[in-house]
């Protein structure tokens, strides 16, 4: 029996070997080890593991390991990454470090796969892994075809009596556009079984997007509501206050529409949007996030608002321009902010819209869906001054603060009706000792047990590029206007705000900064105050 998605489908991953393809690069420093070093801490990753990390520098074992410590150590004392481990424990990473293997490789030459499978045969009998081995492809895109090519020509995939099991992680983006997916997907197939293939996306492996699922169906208060009779409209926010920070080079040809939409952002609107499932299966899990893609309409261009950041400040500091950044044009058209309206062709959602926007150097960082109701009817309030109701607002923040709020209207008090809106929050630190996590740890450890349900497959990555195709087209065959068009630390250009205006309606406000603490009355106040007196003898 298949594992239920909320549970882990093997309490330790099973001996094997994961080869890491693009080691020195940013995703390797800055998510993928950081997920091993937080397996391994949590137990999850036992004795018979090992890595090698296959790469085009010239740089020895050594090296390459001095580097991957001090990029734990610097993330682990910077409380803006993703890695929020408390220090580094010299334990877990002496046990990860020794396992570290380096080889030098050109993804494209077919004789540098002879040297990596000579070290396998190697390593595999040292770490009792019986032939297990996971290739995860976390280079540049350009490599994700030849590097399957080439190890299906070497016989590196290939499975059967005494080999172990063959597995393959493929990064994100998958294709560039419609076509080149559907390219990729030829290619993938034509070297390994659908089910030894698994297409990440590290936004389903964040407990926070885990519990949208566990929010829905486990409350009986929110799926009669959960419907286009109840809710007005959604809005689903991920915004970065960092820059592309040296990846220009990856950045340029990507741009933000490519980079965050076609996986996090429909993830996370499968999420919202689809039906009860007949299991708490992965699979069935799986199958009804792809319907929800499915049923999302093809974008047109006037539905879709992209922006690119000029110099501005974060948190008071200069910032530059995307211009100015290093690898990039001084006369670039990539996008660096995308906003969008979309249209779920279900019953459930039929009139339904979702606004979408993601984008670099905003205000604030924070991944977010915001629900908001439609409002009850005036009619109890007739002769009152009351007019008109506060916005009705159930928010789910996914990061960095992880919580749900619910945001209505009560009376505020006096003689008169008059209305406050109020907010109810819960926070999760509040009630649960968060595990130190990037959001991979989950997804590699159900790669390792065989477990796909959080992986998109073929189909679904199909149906993704479908929606974004017509856009893609539309923006290849007309510059982009007027960039840079919005300043860093700002919430993004003013076209994003005119794409809801279209429609009576607005974004929630990016304002600076985490969420304020709960509004203290007087009374509260003035209770507090006298707890602090000194108690008379």
């Amino acid at each position: 029996m298949k594992a239920a998605i909320g549970d882990p489908p093997c309490e330790q991953a099973p001996p094997c070997v994961l080869v890491l393809f693009g080691a020195r690069g940013d995703l390797a420093h800055r998510l993928v080890m950081p997920a091993l070093y937080n397996l391994r801490r949590a137990g999850r990753l036992g004795d018979g593991f090992a890595i090698v990390g296959f790469d085009h520098g010239d740089i020895s074992e050594r090296s390459w390991r001095r580097s991957i410590g001090d990029a734990l150590r610097a993330q682990a004392a910077d409380p803006a990454t993703e890695f929020e481990a408390d220090g580094i424990d010299a334990g877990t990473w002496r046990w990860l470090s020794r396992r570290m293997h380096y080889l030098r490789g050109d993804f494209t030459r077919r004789e540098d796969y002879r040297a990596l499978a000579a070290l396998l045969e190697d390593l595999a009998p040292r770490y009792g892994t019986g032939g297990n081995t996971l290739y995860y492809l976390a280079s540049a895109p350009r490599f994700f075809a030849p590097a399957t090519e080439a190890l299906g020509h070497a016989g590196l995939v290939a499975e059967g009596e005494g080999r172990g099991w063959k597995r393959v992680i493929v990064e994100k983006p998958f294709g560039h556009d419609l076509p080149s997916a559907r390219d990729l997907n030829a290619v993938v197939a034509a070297q390994l079984d659908e089910s030894q293939v698994f297409r990440i996306d590290h936004f389903l492996g964040k407990e926070t997007v885990q519990n949208i699922l566990a929010f829905r169906f486990a409350n009986g208060l929110f799926e009669p509501v959960w419907n286009r009779d109840r809710i007005d409209h959604v809005q689903i926010t991920a915004a970065e206050t960092i820059g592309v920070e040296g990846r220009g080079r990856f950045y340029e040809p990507t741009g933000c529409l490519r980079d965050m939409v076609p996986n996090h952002l429909f993830q996370l609107l499968a999420m919202i949007a689809m039906e009860p499932p007949a299991a708490f299966t992965s699979e069935a899990m799986a199958r009804r996030r792809s319907e929800v893609i499915e049923a999302v309409r093809p974008l047109t261009p006037d539905e879709v608002v992209r922006g690119q950041y000029a110099a501005g400040a974060i948190a008071r500091a200069a910032v530059p321009g995307y211009r100015e950044e290093d690898s990039v044009a001084p006369d670039s058209g990539t996008e660096t902010y995308v906003a969008m309206r979309l249209a779920v062709d279900t019953w459930r959602w039929a009139g339904v819209p979702f606004y979408l926007r993601t984008g670099k150097r905003l205000r604030e960082r924070t991944t977010e869906i915001a629900i908001r109701f439609k409002p009850a009817p005036l009619a109890p309030f007739r002769q009152t001054a009351v007019g008109g109701y506060g916005p009705d607002w159930l928010v789910l923040h996914i990061q960095p603060d992880e919580g749900i709020s619910l945001q209505f209207d009560v009376k505020r008090p006096g003689e008169n009706v008059a209305l406050a809106p109020v907010r109810m929050d819960f926070r999760y630190r509040d009630w649960f000792p968060l595990e130190h996590s990037v959001g991979y740890e989950r997804l590699l450890h159900d790669c390792m047990c065989g477990e796909a349900g959080l992986f998109q497959d073929a189909a679904m990555v199909d149906a993704a590029w479908r929606i974004v195709q017509p856009v893609l087209e539309s923006w290849a065959a007309q510059p982009p206007g007027d960039f840079p068009n919005y300043a860093a630390g700002t919430a993004g250009p003013t076209a994003a705000d005119a794409l809801l205006a279209l429609d009576g309606r607005a974004w929630r406000t990016l304002t600076p900064g985490r969420r304020p603490p709960p509004h203290r009355s007087a009374h509260e106040q003035r209770r507090g105050a006298r707890k602090t007196r000194t108690p008379r003898r």
